[in-house]
């Protein structure tokens, strides 16, 4: 009859101890061993497994974010920053005045606080004269949170939602409304342009169109901002009063842009 090792118990449970380690790039480390079947398991340096599992974290969430950044460019149809305004930053925005240099300080810690932001949803809305780099901060915020952040932004005016909208009602349309308003309720800041920028009183359609994206990000937290030529007074106007009163919760900051134009200077 055939002889089988017998194996004890001691030999299968594991035994760990502790012993003295270096690390090439840390230094001294108290190295974890564990025996087990007279075989012999050695821990690495903590400091260098901390550091690994950071940057997996830091790759799966980088991946993350650029499949929804991805998934929402797909369903508008567009990239999230038109390619006119992927150039336009914090940094490159010309400041000449005191006001200017109020509205770029407001706009930067805007951003530099941004997860603070995201709790509460707190909006901001830039209003005042045509030309005045309205613009150029609101998508240098976006741009900002795309290029140096996990987060997700996007930028539109409300003339390319209607008109993007209005081509899903052709039978033919690969995209649905749905679609189009889930992916401006998405993201973590929409950057909406050119409110009001029409004289004449806002149609149904429009103010219906812009209620579901606000009262949408209302009711998800995420904030909006809100770029207008009109004045605080009219803005309710252009937008509903229901639209304004969800933006005012939680705080929104209103930026004024009271300068002369600077349409066709460098940085705008």
């Amino acid at each position: 009859m055939r002889s089988e090792k017998v194996v004890s118990m001691t030999e299968v449970l594991p035994n760990m101890r502790v012993q003295p380690a270096e690390c090439d790039k840390h230094g001294p480390y108290e190295q974890k061993v564990t025996v087990i079947l007279n075989r012999e398991l050695k821990g690495g340096c903590p400091e260098c497994q901390r550091l690994a599992n950071e940057e997996r974290e830091a790759a799966t969430e980088a991946n993350r974010a650029y499949e929804i950044r991805l998934s929402i460019a797909r369903k508008l149809g567009d990239a999230l920053i038109p390619k006119r305004f992927i150039a336009r930053t914090l940094e490159n925005y010309q400041v000449e005045s005191d006001g200017q240099r109020k509205a770029l300080s407001f706009c930067k810690r805007y951003v530099q606080v941004f997860d603070e932001i995201l709790k509460t949803g707190r909006c901001m809305v830039m209003i005042g004269k045509p030309g005045t780099g309205k613009t150029h901060l609101g998508v240098a915020m976006a741009n900002e949170l795309l290029h140096n952040t996990s987060r997700t932004a996007v930028y539109r005016t409300v003339g390319a939602i209607l008109q993007a909208i209005r081509a899903t009602y052709d039978r033919h349309s690969e995209r649905s409304e749905a679609e189009i308003l889930s992916s401006l309720v998405t993201p973590d800041l929409l950057v909406l342009d050119e409110v009001g920028v029409s004289k004449e009183q806002p149609s149904d359609f429009e103010l219906t169109t812009l209620f579901a994206i606000i009262n949408g990000r209302y009711e998800q937290e995420r904030p909006t901002v809100v770029i207008s030529n009109l004045d605080a007074g009219q803005l309710s106007g252009a937008m509903g009063e229901r639209c304004v009163d969800r933006l005012r919760e939680g705080g929104m900051i209103v930026v004024p842009f009271e300068w002369e134009s600077q349409r066709g200077k460098e940085g705008f």
